[in-house]
């Protein structure tokens, strides 16, 4: 299972929150092609972009996640705010390897379909949930559609994958819920990134234990709490 860091970035920063809160940043670092950039230097063989400010609707940074693709020679998977077939066709276009898409995937599926038709295998389902739901707009709202009727309405779609971030563990360092995670690997019909809530190796080697294909890490890595470049095999547990 691959460790992919995490490079959230809000009002040109990046910046790792906790449960997805404003104004609840353990980390704020000015400039993030130097932090995507530092990552790749300690041999991540990937990268997590999230635009913040597109999540949360006051604003976009999409040119940094550009020059990011274009300097950092790692390929990256991008999310935050994605909600237009434009936008979506501008990323891949501008050489994401997946765009991930949560809020208008769960709201309109039949969008995702098409989308995913457009660009079999370059699209990933943002399925965050909390508390058992799944959470919307920037994690401030749940979807009145199951866990369990998503999984339904993706099962035949070319999509490169899944993520799920557990909201109600994200940030917090207290670890991963493996009960959570694994219930939701086991009945995924796509292959799953997990997030939230990974503190240690030991978390990584728990999710791919369970199934995951990958595991974003953000507050662990930034704090030095995780250090998969001095793992024997870097960035890779399984």
């Amino acid at each position: 299972m691959m460790v992919i860091p995490a490079v959230d970035v809000l009002d040109h920063r990046v910046v790792q929150l906790v449960g997805g809160e404003i104004g609840s940043e353990k980390v704020v670092l000015p400039d993030p092609l130097k932090t995507a950039m530092s990552w790749v230097e300690k041999g991540a063989p990937y990268l997590h972009l999230v635009d913040l400010d597109g999540a949360f609707g006051k604003g976009s940074n999409l040119d940094i996640f550009k020059k990011i693709i274009r300097e950092c020679g790692v390929p990256v998977e991008i999310g935050g705010g994605i909600r237009s077939r434009d936008l979506v066709d501008d990323l891949v276009s501008a050489g994401a390897d997946r765009v991930i898409v949560g809020t208008k995937a769960v709201k309109e599926p039949d969008w995702l379909s098409s989308i995913s038709d457009d660009h079999p295998g370059r699209i990933m389902a943002g399925m965050d949930t909390k508390n058992g739901l799944l959470a919307v707009n920037g994690w401030q709202g749940s979807s009145a559609v199951t866990v369990e009727e998503m999984f339904d309405l993706i099962r035949d779609m070319p999509l490169g994958g899944v993520l799920n971030t557990n909201v109600s563990v994200e940030g917090q360092m207290k670890g991963i819920d493996p009960k959570l995670s694994g219930d939701f690997i086991s009945k995924c019909p796509h292959k799953v990134i997990s997030s939230g809530g990974i503190t240690e190796e030991s978390d990584c080697r728990i999710l791919s234990g369970l199934g995951a294909y990958g595991a974003v890490v953000g507050l662990a890595l930034y704090t030095g709490r995780i250090r998969p470049w001095e793992w024997d095999v870097p960035w890779s547990v399984g």
